[in-house]
């Protein structure tokens, strides 16, 4: 891991009418880490995400990624940095009319129009192998997978185009804990064996004890504290506080132990 940021994020601000959501935000992801991102509800975890990946507009700030402010890059350049990273929203989203290796396809079809049927049938199958899904998966319909296999597809049309940055939004919501627990050794697995830095909204406490570097509160409009959970651990804000040493808290603890 290197504490070289991949991603950079001064200032921030992103509003929806009169509602501010942040303001003065300021985020630096490391490469090769996992940062979990936490908050309560309707403190704009998912609007950060989506700040960054250029689905939403920034009222005010700046956000770079690998080194390119995203709001001064040329098309072809925005372009060039979409093929870098991948994407998993909440529930998988995947395309219900389309197959689990159509879905995978989608992004290669975007970028690599030249590829011909036999190649984008091969990559998606082993893009659906790599993320512990048999391979007659591929030919089924979302509708035909489980909660969890559903999330594992869409976690292999995230990573379709080789991405070196992962966007997970809560990935393990709705799944039991075994399922939870099984995504979470698969993504630290994949992070290693791909290189990956990911950042990961979650509630999940497993998660964040088990596979995350760093954690990034957000509160206030803004992130209030970056670190470990044992530097989290050492501030007195009560919202940080009340999380991590909470009942959840204190039973995520245990299982650690």
């Amino acid at each position: 891991m290197s504490d070289e940021p991949i991603i950079s994020i001064r200032d921030l601000k992103n509003a929806f009418g009169d509602q501010v959501v942040h303001e003065g935000l300021d985020l630096d992801v490391r490469q090769g880490e996992i940062l979990g991102v936490v908050g309560g509800s309707g403190t704009g975890k998912s609007v950060l995400m989506r700040s960054i990946i250029g689905l939403q507009e920034p009222v005010a700030g700046e956000i770079s990624i690998l080194g390119e402010r995203i709001d001064m890059a040329t098309a072809e350049e925005n372009l060039d940095l979409r093929r870098r990273w991948g994407v998993l929203f909440q529930n998988g989203a995947l395309f219900s009319t389309l197959t689990v290796a159509e879905n995978v396809q989608v992004p290669l079809r975007e970028f690599y129009k030249y590829l011909d049927e036999q190649l984008l049938n091969e990559i998606a199958t082993y893009k659906v192998v790599m993320t512990g899904l048999p391979a007659d998966a591929a030919p089924k319909y979302p509708s035909e997978l489980s909660g969890g296999m559903r999330k594992r597809a869409g976690l292999a049309r995230a990573l379709a185009l080789d991405p070196i940055l992962l966007f997970l939004d809560e990935p393990t919501a709705g799944l039991d804990p075994i399922g939870a627990a099984a995504f979470d050794e698969l993504i630290a697995e994949l992070k290693e064996a791909l290189g990956l830095t990911v950042f990961l909204i979650t509630h999940d406490l497993d998660t964040l004890y088990t596979i995350c570097d760093r954690i990034a509160v957000i509160a206030d409009k803004k992130v209030i504290a970056t670190g470990t959970i044992e530097e989290l651990l050492a501030t007195d804000h009560p919202w940080i506080q009340e999380y991590f040493n909470g009942p959840r808290g204190r039973a995520a603890v245990a299982a650690q132990g």
